[in-house]
């Protein structure tokens, strides 16, 4: 895979990702925005709202048919929390053209006009999106918000989360708040659109077996000619957390409860982040992990034990699944094993094996043509760019003293446990 990226406009990137491994193209645009308290709501309703209905395409149903008459692409859209920012992601995959019949049609440049156009040129009437569309998204959108409780396993992460980074952009719920709802309408949320694609940060990734042609499909494309140079409106740097929360327990009726313990990592630089994901992988991150082995395989006190590391944020999050009157036990022995690791007690084959498993996912990377856009989105957005190659070349020189360092700095910040 050959990856290459140049800034448009200013704030406005395209990375192309040059590969013949798929017969398909696919096409990500990325806006990215500082999470905050006052426009998360909307901005999470936008993307459901572009969804609906464009300019050209005024309907999911004209959306659809057009869809079809690109040889069954296939068009998604969603939000995503990165650091201290909201990412609206936008998505459409097609054939590559090289395998349909020849015709005159150029099924990448219908395919970039089409997301750029319900992005950037959306279905307006009287200087405001579509009444009907704008209500029926809040209906669903309070319904996804309040049906956060179900999945109770994210529920809980995302709990501890919020309490951990209170009064923080990173504690924000990404889909926003029921109660914002009332307070928007097809007006003010048309204005907050406007707003948002003049200030935000913009990066349009397109991966496949392309030629040079494609920038300048981007490059004339009129809805790219109508943006503006920007400074972009994001977080170049996530906020460290400096306050710890202690212990949290909430009810809820619930047969099962949940343990969640949110781990400050100190790393002091971009590098040493490395190091933690193999801390991490041996903590809990795989099945062979402390957590995992420990807690749930030895002790029987979990269903499910296991933990991941946020890098933006340099955290690390454990999960446990658990019988409500084995809390304590659960708690205390995940404890042991943070304490067991920062005392060495753990092997070089267990450091090893947890190099093999990070640097065998990094290889697939390339595998997938959504999963090599996250990859160099997350580039990006680090500062820190890595080809796939180097970061196994990083991977592969981490040893057992470089992951005891990491954990001499990890600190219990938040303990959040939901039970009945």
């Amino acid at each position: 895979m050959n990856y290459t990226k140049k800034e448009i406009k200013k704030g406005i990137k395209l990375h192309v990702l040059k590969t013949d491994k798929f017969k398909t193209n696919l096409m990500a645009v990325f806006l990215t925005t500082k999470l905050e308290r006052e426009t998360v709501t909307a901005n999470a309703l936008i993307s459901a709202v572009l969804r609906r209905g464009s300019s050209t395409l005024q309907t999911q149903e004209e959306i659809s048919k057009q869809l079809e008459e690109l040889y069954g692409a296939s068009f998604d859209c969603g939000i995503d929390k990165t650091g201290d920012n909201q990412v609206l992601k936008f998505y459409i995959e097609t054939v590559n053209d090289t395998y349909l019949p020849q015709s005159n049609e150029n099924i990448l440049k219908s395919a970039i006009d089409n997301i750029l156009d319900i992005i950037f040129h959306p279905l307006v009437e009287n200087h405001a999106f579509k009444k009907e569309y704008v209500e029926q998204e809040k209906k669903n959108m309070k319904q996804r918000i309040e049906g956060r409780i179900d999945n109770k396993r994210r529920y809980a992460l995302d709990r501890c989360i919020e309490e951990m980074y209170k009064g923080k952009p990173f504690g924000l719920y990404r889909f926003g708040y029921v109660e914002d709802l009332n307070h928007i309408n097809e007006v003010n949320l048309y204005e907050r659109h406007q707003q948002l694609i003049k200030q935000c940060k913009i990066d349009i990734f397109v991966s496949g077996n392309i030629n040079d042609e494609v920038e300048t499909i981007i490059a004339e494309n009129q809805n790219i000619k109508a943006l503006e140079e920007r400074e972009p409106d994001y977080n170049t740097e996530s906020e460290k957390n400096t306050v710890k929360q202690g212990e949290k327990i909430e009810t809820m009726d619930v047969m099962q409860g949940k343990l969640v313990v949110g781990l400050d990592v100190n790393s002091q630089s971009e590098d040493e982040k490395y190091n933690a994901i193999i801390y991490n992988t041996i903590l809990g991150g795989s099945a062979n992990s402390k957590i995992f082995q420990n807690v749930r395989e030895k002790a029987n006190l979990a269903y499910e034990a296991g933990s991941r590391y946020f890098k933006y944020k340099d955290n690390i999050f454990v999960n446990c699944g658990i019988e409500i009157t084995n809390y304590e036990k659960a708690l205390n022995l995940v404890k042991q094993q943070i304490e067991d690791i920062k005392n060495g007690d753990f092997t070089d084959e267990e450091v090893e094996n947890a190099k093999k498993m990070i640097i065998s996912s990094i290889e697939l990377i390339d595998d997938e043509q959504d999963t090599s856009i996250t990859y160099y989105f997350g580039q990006e957005m680090s500062g820190n760019e890595k080809s796939v190659e180097d970061y196994i070349e990083r991977m592969k020189k981490i040893n057992k003293e470089d992951v005891i360092e990491v954990a001499k700095k990890v600190e219990i910040n938040t303990i959040y446990f939901l039970r009945n």
